[in-house]
């Protein structure tokens, strides 16, 4: 498969123009439609893709399944390519047995086989629950941030400097929280959208400076308890963002659509179960360096 045809494959809602309509969460223009790319990874090491279409009921294409790690917990995938346009890759960060990996994901552009490369990062990541990453790359003063939901109830974060991870603290608070993903990536905050065991679906708006505090708008009060991963992705020049909810013990997912996010005032669309099976250990958004997250 030529790069360029698995570029416009993959590459997920950042190429597709849509907008936002008033009273409605979103809706596609010019006869695009808005796209969640995820990805998982099975107890058996293998990963697994595909495209979901916003409609009701929501339409899947399965885009990519091979070998790859076990994984615990996976931030977001990023494809890039090299300053020569000759290579694709995946890029991103991810836990296995209580460390944490890089990998670098290479595509062959003629042949489509999908090669990863590993290099450990640190240990002292087992009893981490999920992770979570911002990538906010367009312009300075540019940023890349590590989430992580440890089960001692803190929610930690860390900065990316090419191969180097820094702790950058923790925020206490978070024991009845289960799930998170980022929603909106700028050069002055982060936003994770994050469920409780409750079922409750929150923001979490939290400044890139290190002395503030996170602060939290809740967005639903019930709903969302089944969920053990979330993925967002951006749809509409407006802030919209398509979400989807994946429950592990079902090996299913739904899709949302949700307005820019604005507390309880937020307008949401609930597409559905995907005809899919969702058979990861844990699951990730698939995107591209490029794209960035305005969700709120």
């Amino acid at each position: 498969m030529k790069l360029q045809r698995l570029a416009v494959a993959l590459a997920g809602t950042g190429l597709f123009a849509a907008t936002a309509v008033s009273g409605t969460a979103v809706a596609a223009a010019a006869g695009d439609p808005c796209l969640s790319t995820v990805g998982w990874v099975t107890a058996a090491g293998t990963v697994g893709v595909v495209d979901v279409v916003a409609a009701k009921p929501p339409k899947s294409k399965p885009l990519l399944d091979f070998k790859f790690f076990g994984a615990k917990a996976s931030g977001s995938w990023y494809l890039a390519q090299n300053a020569s346009a000759t290579q694709l890759y995946y890029y991103g960060v991810f836990v296995q047995a209580g460390n944490l990996y890089r990998h670098t994901t290479y595509i062959n552009e003629d042949t489509g086989v999908v090669t990863p490369k590993i290099s450990k990062v640190g240990g002292g990541w087992g009893s981490f629950k999920t992770l979570a990453t911002s990538n906010y790359s367009i312009t300075a003063p540019r940023h890349s941030f590590i989430y992580g939901l440890n089960a001692n109830g803190k929610l930690y974060r860390y900065s990316q400097v090419g191969t180097a991870v820094k702790s950058l603290g923790n925020f206490a608070g978070f024991a009845s929280f289960k799930a998170l993903t980022v929603v909106s990536e700028t050069p002055a905050y982060d936003t994770l959208l994050m469920t409780t065991t409750a079922g409750a679906l929150y923001t979490v708006h939290i400044p890139v400076a290190a002395s503030t505090k996170p602060v939290l708008k809740q967005v639903r009060k019930t709903g969302f308890a089944a969920y053990e991963a979330l993925t967002a992705h951006g749809c509409g020049v407006r802030g919209g963002s398509l979400i989807v909810g994946i429950d592990h013990d079902t090996d299913s997912a739904y899709q949302y659509a949700f307005s820019k996010f604005n507390g309880a005032a937020t307008a949401s669309t609930a597409y559905g179960k995907i005809p899919a099976v969702f058979n990861g250990v844990t699951t990730a958004p698939f995107t591209t360096h490029y794209d960035q997250l305005v969700g709120e």
